[in-house]
């Protein structure tokens, strides 16, 4: 029996809530509360988390932190695309900056993020079901990613003139060989046992056994001690992930990873390269799949992922959560990101009009343009690592 004091409202976009442990300790929960949307993130349920994820860091008697989502479908599918794009689209009809909700979604998810990548206790993160974009932020920036058997991953932002963000330059600049400017570049879903061999995922666990690991969550001998309470709850993690060895599936990564390696190792920072890397891989359903999606893309997208993966080699991750702003300031500016969300989720006639047409006609120009400041001074400066 968990016993729990809630600290808003039961039915807020972000259920926010305590739960007390037998040595005296409490544990934050976060629990992303709109089922209905695949939990996805809005600027709402970002200002719920963000002081309250501040407050518990400052927290003596606060020993970890949980984030989940509501219902068995999603953790998070993503951010509040829809409203992105109205905010933008605003705009474009304006001509002018008369809304201003997409770049401050952009700079306050960004500022969470950074947040729980640098949290001083233990982050654990049920990343079950489906879990894109935003959400994959916030499970990338957890200590303890777990997933399950369940779980459909991805940072599918070609397809809608984005680009992998909310953590994507250090999440997929740290995955082994070139498997993160592969996943970057086609939006490659994954499952639980792919995120494992990626670095994304630390643990799968059987999704049924959600309300266990959470009794024994609160169950475990918890000290106050960050670094002790982190090797305890990596153990009992380790002993769920062994209990779902038989319901772990097969990792299409895993397989594939040589050809990918051998296709792209050596060409970081070479668009040219890259693309012709991604279209010598062999044929089949897997990479052909991928492969349409990179074709059918957002041409300014993939020139922005080699960049930015090519960049991030040389920065913090503070200066990584800047680059990404700077980017996604010019995303929400311009014209590809609000044509792309148009046609997938708003009209749905799947014929976006880029403002590039192919991938082989994207100008180094047009790629460098993303990365250049927009203001005197980032709103994300003060961020430190």
């Amino acid at each position: 029996m968990i016993t729990e004091h809630l600290l808003n409202d039961a039915a807020s976009a972000a259920v926010l809530s305590e739960w007390s442990t037998p040595a005296g300790y409490r544990i934050g929960v976060v629990t992303l509360n709109a089922p209905k949307t695949l939990n996805s993130l809005t600027l709402e349920m970002i200002d719920v988390m963000d002081p309250q994820m501040r407050a518990w860091a400052a927290d003596e008697a606060i020993v970890a932190v949980y984030l989940r989502g509501s219902g068995d479908r999603a953790f998070c599918a993503g951010g509040d695309i829809q409203a992105l794009y109205h905010s933008m689209q605003a705009n474009h009809v304006a001509g002018a900056r008369v809304d201003h909700y997409a770049e401050t979604f952009f700079e306050r998810e960004y500022r969470l993020d950074h947040l729980i990548h640098c949290f001083p206790k233990p982050v654990l993160c049920f990343g079950t079901g489906v879990v894109m974009g935003g959400g994959l932020g916030l499970l990338s920036a957890s200590s303890h990613r777990v997933v399950t058997e369940t779980s459909r991953v991805a940072m599918p932002e070609i397809t809608i003139g984005l680009f992998p963000d909310a953590g994507g330059t250090a999440l997929l600049s740290s995955m082994p060989g070139s498997l993160g400017l592969y996943l970057g570049l086609t939006g490659t879903h994954i499952n639980g046992a792919d995120a494992l061999v990626s670095g994304l995922g630390r643990y799968l666990v059987r999704s049924e056994v959600r309300s266990t690991l959470e009794q024994a969550l609160v169950a475990l001998a918890w000290t106050g001690d960050a670094d002790a309470d982190g090797l305890a709850l990596d153990a009992m993690l380790e002993l769920l992930d062994g209990d779902a060895v038989d319901v772990r599936p097969d990792s299409l990564l895993a397989q594939h990873r040589n050809l990918i390696d051998a296709a792209l190792g050596g060409v970081q920072g070479d668009y040219a390269a890259t693309i012709a890397g991604v279209r010598s891989l062999p044929g089949g359903k897997w990479f052909d799949r991928g492969r349409a999606n990179l074709e059918s893309g957002c041409p300014a997208t993939a020139g922005i992922v080699v960049e930015q993966l090519d960049r991030a080699r040389n920065l913090s991750l503070a200066e990584m959560f800047r680059m990404e702003l700077v980017i996604g300031t010019h995303c929400a500016r311009n014209r590809d990101f609000a044509e792309g969300v148009r046609a997938l989720l708003i009209d749905k006639d799947g014929a976006p009009a880029w403002t590039v047409n192919s991938l082989d006609a994207l100008s180094r120009e047009t790629v460098l343009g993303h990365f250049e400041a927009p203001w005197e001074e980032n709103p994300l400066a003060d961020l430190q690592d």
